[in-house]
């Protein structure tokens, strides 16, 4: 079911009229200091509007962006200027935006205007409005209505907030102290001098939102009128907010010519070409302005959003933002020497996000070796988060030599700044881009025309004869098959906390194709299995937790059936959870197996023994002369042989055909399946020892009674144990090739493990490249599931199959985190096995294995 934001804002509201609410309920333990708001919460309530934000954006997404606005004090949270035409037009969503803030504990300093309600009323009245340089002439008859007006609309706001359950304080004097602007010019019109932060924290502390007006007052009591959006900038001075919003009814600064709404200004690059366009003019060139002086008095990472109300939420709680973004950015400039680059380590690590360099094929000193030989030119901005560079070429039109960009030159329009400074200076150009690049759309956007050929495609412009356009194509198919350097990767396009990121207009409205990782599955899963015999299967040790697993899915299995279970503890006694037939629990001795492997009663043995008990089954197994029967071992006895006569059953990871073809298999352990499975497709890129915390149920401490498996011991608890040299540290190790610090723990839930695993890496990733990595090699395989959100435990308990996900990378590249769940009865143990059974009798591969409990991603 697709829902809108609207949609989503008005459950909220149907919710709080449901439940009656006009202020929440107070319960819950919060946290009080003085600095600290005494904050009303209702957890029903606050867990719903969560649930409604997890609808515009990812779990993911609202968690990190709630965990990050809660990591300062309240009044930091965010700024946010109303227009308002919205109170009039827009009160009912701008209310409930404002609630489901207020529900998760988030309480924005809010500031509005009323421009249009004063331009009402004098237009009533038979008073033209008057303006200077955007700027509302203000005469004591117009101070007076705009003093109504301003009260008016702060009572509104509020009116509407506390029926929505949303203590709210207005707040229409005492905030802003000012002289005259120019009083002979504007009359009362104020200049901020000063910004009185006591009635808002006040406010906030006291658990309500601050609802400001943006009248000020003179040392001597005189009441003055300020433009809200200048308020508002000084607000944000004092405050340093994590988001600063202005809230307009057209979403953004609209360009008057074209009447598109503008995505992003980078005020460093475009603000005084843009002050020169005809269509900035009055409060538009007001606002940019006031906009510029504020984010030049705080960091270069600030930036302001100017939306709609609708995309409020999605401004705050998802990567993508919405509306007008303006922010600083940097000048961009051009260089066509080596020796003109004033910082030679910004150049090689904008070089070092070249696949070709990345992936060792060349280096960047070959790279500048061969531009002291060529003619180029390169454009890049101050922190070179785009690279681009042009060289002449034999064909007589221009090449893009290189176009790397970060996730940061993508996200902040940097990429359309660099590429519009190239085509001023070069009326026709080519270039090349591999068919996978996510960023495709866009180069066919910049392009008059392409051709594509084994897996690359060649874009141009400018380039109108159609004999210059078959030159460029013959001389690119006769090149496709050597190594280009013009073949263009980026990073990841997800936007960081900050707001200072935007996905330029149209950019990304597709599907993004697979990034760094190209290769598919090398194991994929065998074709459909071709016998259809029936098997018997002896399982000893059948007490255990994994015995009872085992037997649930054969007894569901079309092909196999039981023989024999053993269990010297449950001898005699009824096989519960079995229907196919009626069996007892033997006690099966050495010599009782091996008269029947010499009569051949049994086609699969199953050891489900504890470490170090299995060999002599085994050997009585071998002993017969007619010992053709397939082994598994559950244990770790045989995971470590290196005489080749056990495979290594981990189908997702090991040679399916060796599997197949295998008469003696040994089962891996339910922590080292995750661990490798999580671990696996980076071992490439690994530039030292992964580490693994893994936390277990207590049911991987088997049926022995144990403080590992006491409930008692474990309640409120998490033990941790064998923290060095566990055995399945050296299992993890010796199949991937790799040394791994592996640190168990058991917690006090029955069934599931959880694996969180750091691993460094030896070349930047971006969190995009490691999830296409992983979705590349687990391509195909069923009981895989690749998910953007780390997995919960809870989840996969008593499903089949192991999810994996997180894929956090910090801010240098250099780690990336995964987390890994899996069932350590299930896919760590019977489940496994119920596979490597499949394939050693030619069956299909996930026969018998409950479709319905399995993760889909």
């Amino acid at each position: 079911m697709i829902r809108t934001v609207g949609s989503l804002r008005n459950q909220l509201a149907r919710y709080a009229l449901k439940r009656g609410v006009q202020r929440p309920a107070i319960v819950s333990s919060v946290k009080v200091s003085s600095k600290t708001p005494f904050t009303i919460r209702c957890y029903s309530t606050r867990s719903t509007v969560i649930q409604l934000l997890n609808n515009i954006g990812s779990k993911r997404e609202v968690e990190q962006y709630l965990k990050y606005f809660t990591s300062v004090s309240q009044q930091q949270f965010a700024v946010i200027k109303v227009g308002g035409a919205i109170i009039t037009q827009q009160l009912p969503e701008l209310a409930s935006c404002l609630a489901f803030l207020y529900h998760v504990g988030l309480y924005p300093i809010v500031l509005h205007g009323t421009g249009p309600q004063i331009n009402e009323i004098l237009e009533s009245e038979g008073i033209e409005p008057d303006y200077i340089d955007g700027i509302r002439i203000t005469d004591e008859r117009t101070m007076a209505v705009v003093r109504k007006c301003f009260l008016e609309q702060n009572l509104k706001l509020v009116t509407a907030l506390e029926k929505m359950g949303v203590h709210a304080r207005p707040i229409t004097a005492g905030v802003f102290q000012a002289d005259y602007l120019d009083k002979e010019k504007y009359q009362l019109v104020g200049n901020i001098t000063g910004v009185n932060k006591a009635p808002i924290e006040a406010s906030i502390q006291a658990g309500a939102l601050p609802i400001l007006t943006s009248l000020a007052e003179t040392p001597s009591g005189q009441i003055l009128n300020v433009n809200a959006d200048v308020a508002a900038g000084e607000v944000a001075r004092v405050f340093e907010p994590l988001k600063i919003v202005y809230l307009n009814e057209k979403g953004g600064i609209i360009n008057g010519n074209t009447g598109e709404k503008v995505s992003v200004i980078n005020l460093d690059e475009e603000y005084e070409d843009l002050l020169k366009q005809s269509w900035v003019k009055y409060g538009t060139k007001l606002k940019i302005k006031e906009i510029r002086d504020l984010l030049m008095h705080l960091p270069r990472s600030s930036s302001v959003a100017i939306i709609d109300v609708n995309d409020l939420q999605k401004e705050l709680f998802t990567d993508s933002g919405a509306g007008t973004l303006i922010r600083r950015g940097y000048k961009l400039f051009t260089r066509s020497s080596l020796d003109d680059f004033q910082q030679p380590d910004l150049l090689r690590a904008a070089l070092n996000r070249d696949p070709e360099i990345s992936s060792g094929s060349t280096s960047v000193a070959s790279y500048l070796k061969s531009l002291e030989s060529s003619q180029f030119k390169a454009y890049g901005d101050e922190p070179l988060d785009v690279l681009a560079i042009v060289k002449e070429d034999s064909t007589g039109v221009p090449k893009l030599d290189k176009f790397l960009a970060s996730k940061a030159g993508w996200l902040n329009n940097v990429t359309d700044n660099i590429f519009t400074a190239v085509k001023k200076d070069y009326p026709a150009l080519q270039w090349t881009v591999q068919e996978d690049d996510p960023n495709t759309a866009w180069f066919f956007a910049k392009a008059d025309g392409s051709f594509s050929k084994n897996g690359q495609i060649l874009f141009w412009y400018g380039v109108d004869s159609i004999e210059k356009v078959s030159t460029l194509v013959e001389n690119f198919a006769n090149q496709v098959s050597a190594k280009q350097s013009g073949v263009f990767k980026t990073g990841s396009q997800t936007r960081s906390f900050s707001s200072q990121r935007r996905i330029p207009k149209g950019q990304f409205s597709r599907q993004f194709k697979r990034g760094l990782a190209t290769s598919s599955n090398p194991n994929p899963p065998l074709k459909k299995g071709t016998n259809t015999s029936k098997a018997r299967v002896a399982l000893i040790g059948a007490r255990g937790f994994t015995g009872q697993n085992l037997i649930s899915m054969i007894d569901k299995h079309p092909y196999l059936e039981l023989s024999h279970v053993s269990s010297r503890e449950l001898q005699g006694q009824k096989l519960k959870g079995y229907n196919k037939k009626e069996i007892v629990y033997e006690n099966l001795q050495i010599e009782d197996i091996k008269k029947m492997e010499a009569n051949n009663e049994v086609d699969v043995w199953v050891m489900a023994l504890p470490n170090g008990v299995c060999k002599p089954f085994v050997d009585a197994i071998d002993s017969t002369s007619s010992g053709k029967s397939i082994i598994i071992d559950l244990s770790a006895d045989f995971r470590f042989d290196t005489t080749g006569e056990w495979v290594y059953g981990l189908p997702e990871l090991n040679d399916r055909q060796k599997i197949s073809s295998a008469r003696k298999i040994s089962n891996p352990g339910c922590y080292a399946t995750a661990a490798q499975v999580a671990i696996s497709p980076l071992v490439e890129y690994c530039s030292g020892i992964p580490s693994v915390f893994g936390v277990s149920g207590y049911s991987g401490a088997g049926t022995k009674p144990s403080p590992k498996n006491d409930i008692n011991v474990l309640r409120d608890n998490l033990i941790p144990y064998s923290l060095t040299d566990h055995i399945h540290e050296r299992e993890i190790s010796s199949q991937l090739g790799l040394p791994v610090a592996f640190m168990p723990h058991v917690a006090q839930w029955f069934q599931g493990i959880s694996e969180t695993i750091s691993i460094p890496l030896k070349k930047p990733l971006t969190s995009r490249d490691v999830r296409n990595i992983y979705q590349d090699r687990y391509q195909g395989e069923q009981l895989i599931t690749i998910s953007g959100e780390a997995p919960y435990v809870k989840d996969i308990s008593g499903k089949h199959g192991v999810v994996i996900g997180a894929f956090a990378v910090n801010a240098k590249q250099d780690r990336v985190v995964v987390v890994a769940t899996i069932d350590n009865l299930l896919k760590g143990a019977s489940t496994q096995c119920l596979q490597n059974i499949n394939l050693a009798m030619k069956y299909d591969e996930y026969a018998g294995i409950p479709d319905d409990l399995v993760i889909r991603g």
